[in-house]
């Protein structure tokens, strides 16, 4: 078993201008800096007709042939902004009306999202893919710091309304031999380890709902993000190369003070140019037996992502472990049994 790679995920760089404007062009450009996968924004038609990804085989597969022709294969169909509206506060309808087609509220609107993300389950299917990169959405996102102190119950109530939503799509990827791979992220109530349990125990630990994991999140809240690797690390089904940099000073710390990307103390960067320890990533990641894809996610406000690509491929690719099947030790040992064992003990 071994993490595949490199990959990038599509969305940062799709453009109306070529070589980014289409899956031949960009896979093509990707292809050429050395990329093995890439996955798909579900989204994004530039890249994929998601409703004849779903219902058409034949589509998919010539999807697959013309990356295949360009020695790239499809790693995952990404839901994230689908996922993202499944469950929305009316705090924040106006702010997420680009992820969605206008004029949907409420109910209209979940209906909209969890059609979406059916047709990332079944695209999935059809492409040969398991794991679906998602957003849980949420309604408690505003309380995250608890001032003015919360109503007792509130947060239950969240999570048990946003598990209803989810648990029928849970049903469905688990029915079709897929996952939803939870990014765990600001802006969703399912952010951290203590709220993807608190997920886990509303949908009874359900097998589907695993974790796409992105340490650059976790750096920017201060979360041990190779000790979550530990605690959860079989849960991880996807995962997402993305460094980030904290250096807070007398002005802005966690919180950032309203600042643009580029003066917060906490920055997505490059991979290299944060502080993200990835060598012990990989290493966490082979040892808890995560045998997907290491999909680089561009995101940083200093480096252009033409040469945040370009460094990409090559640093996912010097951080490639191939599991060792042999110990380094074993010249040394020899066979044994229960009486051998004995006599080195004394016990003969």
């Amino acid at each position: 078993m071994a993490i595949q790679g490199p990959a990038v995920f599509l969305a940062q760089f799709l453009r109306e201008q070529p070589p980014f404007n289409n899956l031949k062009n960009i896979g093509k450009w990707f292809s050429d800096l050395g990329y093995k996968g890439v996955q798909i924004p579900g989204w994004d038609a530039r890249v994929i007709d998601l409703e004849k990804a779903a219902t058409s085989k034949a589509y998919c597969d010539d999807l697959r042939g013309t990356l295949a022709d360009l020695g790239l294969q499809v790693t995952e169909v990404a839901g994230y902004l689908a996922g993202q509206v499944l469950a929305v506060h009316p705090a924040y309808e106006v702010m997420f009306e680009g992820f969605h087609p206008k004029g949907l509220r409420g109910n209209a609107r979940t209906d909209w999202a969890a059609g979406e993300l059916k047709k990332c389950i079944a695209a999935s299917v059809n492409l040969g893919t398991r794991n679906i990169p998602v957003l849980s959405g949420g309604f408690a996102w505003h309380m995250v710091y608890p001032w003015p102190q919360r109503p007792p119950g509130i947060i239950e109530d969240s999570f048990k309304e946003l598990a209803k939503r989810w648990r029928p799509l849970l049903d469905l990827a688990r029915d079709k031999g897929c996952v939803m791979g939870y990014e765990l992220h600001p802006g969703s109530d399912v952010y951290d380890g203590a709220t993807y349990e608190m997920f886990l125990a509303h949908t009874d630990h359900h097998p589907a709902a695993c974790i796409n994991y992105d340490p650059s999140h976790f750096l920017l809240q201060q979360l041990d993000y190779c000790q979550f690797i530990e605690w959860y690390g079989k849960r991880i089904s996807g995962f997402h190369v993305k460094d980030a940099e904290f250096r807070p000073s007398g002005r802005v710390g966690v919180y950032g003070g309203y600042q643009s990307w580029a003066k917060r103390a906490g920055r997505f960067r490059s991979l290299g140019d944060g502080q993200v320890d990835f060598r012990r990533v990989f290493t966490l990641l082979t040892e808890a037996g995560f045998d997907g894809w290491a999909v680089v996610e561009w995101e940083c406000c200093v480096k252009s992502p033409e040469q945040g690509a370009a460094e990409g491929a090559g640093f996912v690719a010097r951080h490639l472990i191939e599991a060792t099947p042999v110990a380094f030790d074993d010249f040394a040992g020899g066979t044994s049994d229960v009486k051998r064992n004995r006599e080195i003990l004394g016990l003969g």
